[in-house]
């Protein structure tokens, strides 16, 4: 199937499940007109295109991508995060981070690399594995993914006492955020991750849970077992790519026990 405009609209507004009409109503234009800029008859023009986008909810990675298909030049960047003009979204992150010191927080990209994290995570992770059981897991040098971390049978896995409750919440998250980006590569990504953890696709799933506020990850660290969940956090208002895919999860303990593992001295001594 070759690969146009059109064609990227319809998988668009089927991803989002959208008829036609719905979005020509969400974008307040004529569902005559949405039918004709995916058919190709009409080309849409560069504002059109970015309403249709704002309708859709379309990621800013994925907007360039179909203002490329039409004929337009890239609306947003991608910057790193140690470029000046990233500064105040790099303060607020590292100010994010090390306020929730002494427990575990960190930031990760659309693929779930560690972009940034916290002392205490650092502390955390350097307990359970050493620098050539991350090079394992991981299969890159210098790149610690959370999701591979996580699932990878020599990777946290193996200290979650409750792996068979979470690893279906776990997969379920992970994927919920692949239908909202839409993102074909992060699909794949995950899809690799999950084959190479040796865990099955056919969890791939939405499902459908919330009998508890939360569950928790229970781990067996030091003899000791802790009790953690986490929030995650987004960006506001992203205009750049990288503020738009990045990721912010901060653990709290459910118990008393495992707020004293992580404030106790010979935790944050190491």
């Amino acid at each position: 199937m070759i690969l146009t405009l059109g064609t990227e609209l319809i998988r668009w507004r089927n991803h989002r499940n959208l008829s036609q009409l719905a979005l020509a109503n969400e974008a307040n234009v004529s569902q005559r007109h949405i039918s004709y800029i995916e058919n190709g008859r009409s080309k849409p023009s560069r504002e059109m295109l970015m309403r249709l986008c704002e309708a859709m909810f379309i990621p800013l990675r994925e907007r360039n991508s179909l203002l490329a298909l039409a004929g337009f030049s890239a609306a947003y960047q991608e910057t790193g995060l140690d470029e000046p003009v990233m500064r105040p979204l790099l303060d607020a992150l590292e100010s994010m981070l090390q306020t929730h010191n002494p427990l575990p927080a960190l930031a990760v990209d659309r693929f779930w690399n560690i972009v940034k994290q916290n002392s205490a995570s650092n502390i955390f992770f350097a307990r359970l594995f050493d620098t050539e059981e991350i090079k394992l897991i991981n299969r890159q040098e210098g790149v610690v993914n959370l999701a591979l971390l996580t699932m990878h049978p020599q990777g946290l896995r193996q200290y979650i006492k409750n792996w068979d409750e979470v690893y279906p919440l776990f997969v379920t998250r992970l994927s919920n955020e692949v239908n909202s980006s839409g993102d074909i590569e992060v699909r794949q990504k995950l899809a690799s991750y999950l084959k190479i953890s040796e865990l099955a696709t056919k969890d791939l799933v939405d499902l459908k849970t919330g009998l508890m506020p939360v569950v928790p990850l229970r781990l067996c660290v030091d003899g000791k077992e802790l009790s953690l969940f986490s929030i995650i956090s987004t960006v506001g208002t992203p205009q750049d790519i990288t503020a738009d895919e990045l990721r912010v999860e901060c653990f709290y303990p459910t118990d008393e026990s495992t707020r004293d593992y992580f404030t106790c001295a010979s935790f944050n001594a190491q």
